[in-house]
Formats: structure tokens, sequence, C-alpha cells
């Protein structure tokens, strides 16, 4: 089986990425868990560093990055662009922040002393979506890995270059080999990748449908889940909205990045008394 990656804008193939064979796939999780020991025991300013050199290398990468972003997924150049500068961003983020949210907690209890103390996991599974290919991923693996995580990436499989272009983002930083893995296998092997005893919790974003079966695997081997799904979000316009602020809401909502934002507006709901001009002043804006 290959990944295609195809441009959205005219059907074009841009080219081919093989999956995994079974032996890539075994290499890949050892590779994972063997990194996992030596990483959590790195300090974590170490680790912060890294950070701070993978947002210098997206910086560094902006365009090349930006463009093979737009040709796999089809948003406008310009918002490419922004994305790679907050995936930046976060990585800055968790280095500045990383020490202050990991600091031990401690709790009052008729115990000497007693403390909330956060402790990295193991191996994380990051099962993610096409519509922010970038910053999708880099918010999870940003404090994933400052927390001394490593992680493995299942893209979605339509942007298979991005997904290797992460990889290649962490591996020029200076990152350990099996710190960060973009997995190239189908939907049919997550399952068996998140019963593997050597992946250790499992995040998606995704759909509902999706979420339940990550959620039931991850479950019956008693592994912790975080889950982003699927929603219909609305878009309320009452008799008294300012009309031309609604519409330019409204637009605005429904067609950035290319309309594929999870926050994007997916219902219209408006009173009756505006109704015929929102809907003409909408259809203005959006022709």
């Amino acid at each position: 089986m290959a990944f295609r990656s195809i441009n959205p804008a005219n059907g074009n193939t841009l080219g081919e990425t093989a999956s995994f064979s079974a032996t890539q796939l075994e290499a890949a999780l050892n590779a994972a868990a063997a990194a996992a020991p030596h990483w959590r025991a790195r300090a974590l300013p170490e680790r912060c560093e890294l950070l701070r050199s993978a947002a210098a290398v997206l910086r560094r990468r902006a365009d090349e990055l930006a463009r093979l972003a737009s040709l796999e997924m089809g948003k406008p150049i310009t918002e490419a662009r922004a994305e790679i500068e907050k995936s930046a961003l976060g990585c800055e983020y968790y280095a500045d922040s990383a020490a202050a949210f990991l600091a031990d907690e401690v709790i009052e209890s008729d115990a000497g002393r007693s403390l909330l103390a956060y402790q990295p996991l193991g191996t994380v599974l990051a099962i993610m979506p096409w519509n922010f290919p970038f910053w999708q991923v880099f918010r999870f693996a940003a404090p994933a890995l400052a927390a001394g995580n490593t992680g493995l990436l299942k893209h979605a499989s339509n942007v298979p270059q991005c997904a290797l272009a992460i990889e290649d983002v962490f591996r020029e930083a200076g990152f350990p080999d099996g710190v960060f893995i973009s997995l190239m296998i189908p939907s049919a092997m997550v399952a068996h990748v998140i019963e593997d005893r050597r992946v250790h919790a499992v995040t998606l974003t995704g759909s509902e449908p999706a979420g339940r079966q990550v959620a039931a695997t991850a479950g019956a081997q008693i592994k912790k889940s975080v889950l982003e799904l699927g929603g219909s979000d609305a878009f309320i316009v009452l008799e008294d909205a300012d009309l031309e602020q609604a519409v330019a809401t409204a637009v605005t909502s429904r067609f950035l990045n290319t309309g594929q934002s999870c926050i994007a507006a997916k219902r219209f709901i408006v009173v009756e008394a505006v109704a015929g001009e929102f809907v003409a002043r909408f259809k203005t804006a959006v022709e």
C-alpha cells in the first residue's frame, strides 16, 4: 500500500509514500521504546532547549513547509505560513512554560509531606487530522515531548509528506533518534499500535466514530486517552444584531482554513425578522 499526496486544487498526484512493512513498524515501536527512558532522564532545560531549536527550524524552513501544507491540504499559502509560525510559537510556549507546568504541587494532608508530581507516561501515540497538518501535530508534540514522553504520529492518510516533514523538523532540531517518529500505517493498523505494550497513551483529533474506536481500544488496555471530536457549531443571529458585522464574521467563520476548521460555523440560525437581509448579504459576501 502507498499513501498518495493529491493536490485538492487540481487533482494532480504530488507523490506517493510507501506504507510501513510489519518489520518497519516493529522497528519504529522498538526505537520509541528504547529512546523513552533516556529522554525522560534528560534534564528538563535540555528538552526545552531542543523545542526552541525546533521553533527555529520551523521558521527557517517556513516557506518550504507552508508550500507543502498548501499543496497537500489545499489552504491558502498565507494561512499555511501562519500555521507554521503558530507551530513555532507553540514550541516556544511550552519551552518557556514547561518548568512551571511540571513543578510538584504540595498538598495539605495529615502526612509528613504530600505532593502531586507530574511524570512522563512513556510513549504517546497521536492520531491527527489533515485540516491543520502542522499545528495539530505540534500542539500535541510540544507539551508531550517537553514532559519527557516520546511521540508516535499516525497522521491523516492524505498528508503523508507533511507527516515526514514534521519528523524531519525534530531530527534537524537535534532530538535523539526515536523521540518522535511518523508511522506510515493505514487506519486499520491503529488498534494494533494502541494495544502494543510499548505504547502507553493515545490522543486523537477526529470524528466521533473514530473517537469511539480509539477510546474503546485504549480502555480495554487500561491506557489513558485524550479525544477531541467533531461537532456542529451554531452561528446564531438575533434581531438586534449588527448585520454588517454578523455577515463579515459569518463568512470568515465558514471559510477560514478553506472551511476546514473544527470551530467553523456549520449551522446558521437566524431569526425570521432579519433572515432575508442576512442571507442576501451573506450570499453577496461569499460571491
